[in-house]
Formats: structure tokens, sequence, C-alpha cells
């Protein structure tokens, strides 16, 4: 029960830090716009974080916790491991001012334990698959909406006053960026739900088909919530401005993909990067401009750190999970 509660902790830690890291997502482009300042960008977003849950059901919740490893395989020992990889992972990318994912550091720390402890046939290959396949898919599902969507408001707003249109787009983008934290989390959050949930089961705290505890929601809610509210600044700069320069229509368009992604995706059960499709739709608006508004160098270092996140994360798991056999 002791290892339990350490768990419960360590998830409700790693959620908070997904909050933190991942505050770029949901208020990079309002500060970026000057729409918002930071503090009431954080705030903003951290509300829309936690109302989530009475909107979306748990299906990425039960995803991760049932749909990638087999939870049969896994101790609580596994699961503490598989956390502290995803959490060194986090810490580290922060560090580096990295948008990386924190939703795949967790995939991967799950992946690693499983591994080492079970073998390949530990891995659930249909949601492995998903995860792996929608890497690609949503950033480019938000880049191509967000190409689109920028494009068919320009041309809509092409005959209006810029200076009128400025205004309008400054106020929508309060609604935009509601919408995309309500899809953050929804999706991210339900992340740690997941692993709380497995962890639960494998106890026996919970019968095998037990239900999702509502504590376990309000208490995953409530942690994104306030490691948004205290925000990660230093991926701010690199999410809204060093990638392309954006005005608030562009905000707006961004903000109005991401969401359209997140919920589609959240509907389906299917754990994809907050981080990647807003970097998606960000690029993708600033690609309508020209080719060249994009920074594609920044670009290439954050894909760099994409696909590396999932093996980097497995491996500390793994090693971490092979030292604690020791004890």
């Amino acid at each position: 029960m002791t290892l339990l509660v350490v768990i419960v902790l360590l998830a409700l830690m790693f959620d908070f830090l997904n909050g933190f890291h991942d505050a770029a997502n949901s208020i990079a482009t309002v500060v970026s716009t000057k729409v918002l300042t930071p503090g009431v960008a954080v705030a903003w977003a951290a509300l829309f974080n936690f109302i989530s849950f009475l909107i979306f059901g748990p299906k990425v919740a039960a995803m991760v916790g049932k749909g990638i490893v087999d939870q049969h395989v896994m101790t609580l020992n596994a699961v503490a491991c598989a956390l502290i990889g995803a959490i060194i992972v986090d810490i580290i990318t922060w560090l580096w001012a990295l948008p990386t994912s924190s939703s795949h550091a967790l995939v991967g720390g799950l992946l690693g334990v499983a591994l080492v402890k079970a073998g390949p046939s530990a891995i659930i290959a249909s949601g492995f698959y998903k995860v792996l396949i929608f890497i690609v898919v949503s950033p480019l599902l938000g880049m191509l909406l967000a190409f689109l969507i920028s494009s068919f408001v320009e041309a809509l707003a092409s005959r209006s006053n810029p200076y009128k249109m400025d205004k309008v787009f400054r106020r929508l983008q309060f609604f935009s960026s509601a919408a995309f934290s309500i899809g953050h989390g929804g999706s991210d959050a339900q992340k740690t739900m997941g692993i709380i949930w497995m962890a639960l089961l494998v106890s026996n705290t919970l019968p095998a088909n037990g239900a999702l505890p509502y504590w376990v929601v309000l208490a995953c809610q409530a942690a994104m919530g306030f490691g948004t509210l205290f925000g990660g600044w230093r991926i701010v700069k690199t999410m809204g401005q060093r990638i392309t320069k954006l005005r608030p229509f562009e905000g707006f368009c961004a903000e109005v993909s991401g969401a359209i992604t997140l919920y589609a995706t959240i509907l389906f059960g299917i754990p994809v990067s907050t981080t990647h499709t807003i970097t998606g739709a960000v690029i993708g608006v600033g690609a309508r401009k020209r080719f060249s508004a994009v920074r594609w160098g920044v670009t290439l270092n954050i894909v760099w750190a994409w696909l590396l996140t999932i093996p980097i994360s497995a491996a500390i798991s793994a090693v971490c999970f092979e030292i604690s056999k020791l004890f």
C-alpha cells in the first residue's frame, strides 16, 4: 500500500510537470500575439484544463492504462519506474526549452519497463502502433488544418478593414485558446489517470474490470491545472516566436486547428501529443504566408526531440527498473 501511495504521488507530480512543461501549448500563441499577458493567459488555460473532464469520457485513460502494455505483466515497481523515466525526460527537455511530448515520455516509460520485464510479448501491438502512427499524423493534421483554415479566413477577411479584423481576432483568441486548453486537459490529464488506474488494478485495489475512480479524475485534472498555472515559460518563446511570428488571426487559426485535432483523437481514445499537434498547427499558419516564414532549423531540432523522446524515456525507465531489482 505504501508503494501504491508513492506511485499516486509520482503520477500527480508527472501530471503537474506535464501541465508546467506543456503550458506553452495552451498559451504560447495567445501570449505571442499579445492578446493576453502571461499571467492572465496561464490562469485562463488552467481553468479550461481543469474543466475538461466535464466534457470528455476516459477513453484515452483506458488506452494508456490497458491498451499499450499488458497490465498483467506490470507490477507496482514497474509502474513507478515508468513514471520516473517520464519525469526525468520532462525535466531535461524543459531545461533545454524543447517542446517535446510528456505523453510520449510516459508511453516510452511504460514500453521500457514492459520490455525488460517480459519482452516484446508484453506490448499490445494495436495500441502501440496507434501511438507511433499518430506521432506523424497529429502534427501533420494540425498543420494541414491550420494551413487550410488560415487560408480560408484570410480570403474571407481580405476586403475588411485590417485594424477591425485585428480587433475581432484578438477577441476570438479568447475562445480559441480556451478550446485548445480543454483539448489539452482532456487529452493529457487522462494519460496520468490511465497510469493510476493501472496501478490500482495491478495492486488489486480495484477489481479486474473496475471503473476509473472519480477521485483519480479530479486529482489529475487539478494537478494538470496547477502545473499550467505555474507555467513553463522557457518553452513559450520557442512555440510562440522562434518557429514563426504570429498575428492574432494566425494564432486563432492555429488554436482552432489544434483543438479540432485533439477533440477527434480524444473521442477515438488515441493518446496523441498536444505539443506535436499545436507545433504542427503553428508551422501550418507560418507556411501559408511563405515557406521561408518558418524557421526550419528550429523545427528540425524539435522533430529530432520528438523522435528521440520514446526511446530515451524507455531506456531510462528500463535502467531504473533493473536497478530497483537490486533492492
